[in-house]
């Protein structure tokens, strides 16, 4: 880095920070103390729900699945996870969609059942479920296939906005607790109105697994933009995000003109933790100050007028109350401002 432009990338904030500590240069053990308190710079500068900074901010779009009712099922008394089907051909694409009449995650219900998740497609007629069916066999039986729950963008860390999931469809955003108190069997077909957000547990690696459940479930192929926060907060020399400053010439996705504030947040932690130094007020107070600053060049003239925002989706005069994270109360509407049901 030269000393007569700004910190770009790993090494230049990492060089920043170790020279105003006054500790040497090139020492992997503190080079590698430097990165953890850059990373938790980085990161930290990103999570409050208040500052959507523009950087940050991504468009994706999820494709809905049409319910598949072609053909009859069965199912045995020995074999109550297993569905047969006839005329089925759940193993096929959907033409031009990328995707198949039925596959795992899905639900299935038979007639009045309750709902089922698909594990396995084993082929166009054979399905497996759980729970297992605890009814008398089927045989000849009529069924539907939905899916409620869709995949979210790799990089999904949380909505742009908690009351809103999709501006253009018009679809809200309702907390995962009130959801499923309003919608305990989300088997009831039509036009999303009304979405949530769920983790699943993780599968393989430690990627989160973001979904979106929408209500009612989708009865029909279409397509639903959206709006979140990512991730990725740093891109490689390459130009591929990734989550954190791990290469030396990574860089962090902040714009070049305020990357220095990681210096002062890492600067901060530095003097309290390792030099127990009452500089680390100092370095809080420069990190505050710049934050402040950032918000305001980014915000100017562009942002929301500041207002206490609740995230309840409830009219004025529904019977609520406020509780830590949750609004709780028996009224809910859509994002169009009618009452779900």
């Amino acid at each position: 880095m030269s000393v007569a432009t700004m910190p770009t990338d790993l090494t230049d904030l990492r060089t920043d920070l170790i020279v105003r500590v006054r500790d040497a240069t090139g020492v992997t053990a503190t080079n590698n103390i430097a990165d953890r308190y850059l990373n938790m710079a980085l990161h930290d500068i990103h999570i409050n729900p208040g500052n959507n900074w523009p950087w940050a901010i991504r468009r994706a779009y999820l494709q809905t699945h049409a319910p598949y009712t072609t053909g009859t099922v069965a199912i045995t008394a020995s074999a109550r996870t297993t569905v047969t089907g006839t005329d089925t051909l759940w193993n096929t694409a959907v033409t031009g969609m990328g995707f198949n009449n039925a596959r795992v995650g899905g639900k299935m219900t038979f007639g009045n059942s309750d709902i089922h998740e698909v594990t396995v497609v084993t082929s166009d007629t054979a399905i497996t479920i759980s729970p297992r069916w605890m009814g008398d066999a089927l045989s000849g039986q009529s069924y539907t296939y939905f899916e409620d729950e869709y995949a979210l963008a790799a990089d999904f860390y949380r909505p742009l906005d908690w009351r809103q999931f999709s501006d253009e469809v018009k679809i809200g955003l309702v907390g995962p607790q009130e959801f499923r108190r309003r919608w305990v069997k989300n088997s009831r077909l039509g036009r999303p109105k009304n979405a949530t957000i769920i983790q699943l547990g993780f599968s393989s690696d430690t990627t989160p697994r973001y979904r979106v459940v929408l209500n009612p479930v989708p009865n029909d192929e279409m397509v639903i933009p959206y709006q979140y926060i990512t991730s990725y907060l740093a891109v490689t020399s390459a130009g591929v995000e990734q989550t954190q400053l791990t290469n030396t010439t990574d860089e962090p996705i902040i714009p070049l003109g305020y990357r220095h504030i990681l210096v002062f947040h890492a600067l901060y932690h530095w003097y309290r933790d390792r030099k127990d130094d009452t500089r680390s007020q100092e370095a809080k107070a420069e990190y505050v100050e710049l934050l402040q600053r950032m918000a305001g060049d980014m915000f100017q003239g562009i942002r929301d007028n500041p207002k206490f925002v609740t995230n309840s989706p409830f009219p004025a005069n529904s019977h609520r109350r406020f509780s830590g994270h949750f609004w709780i109360g028996n009224n809910i509407r859509d994002a169009s401002g009618n009452y779900g049901d």
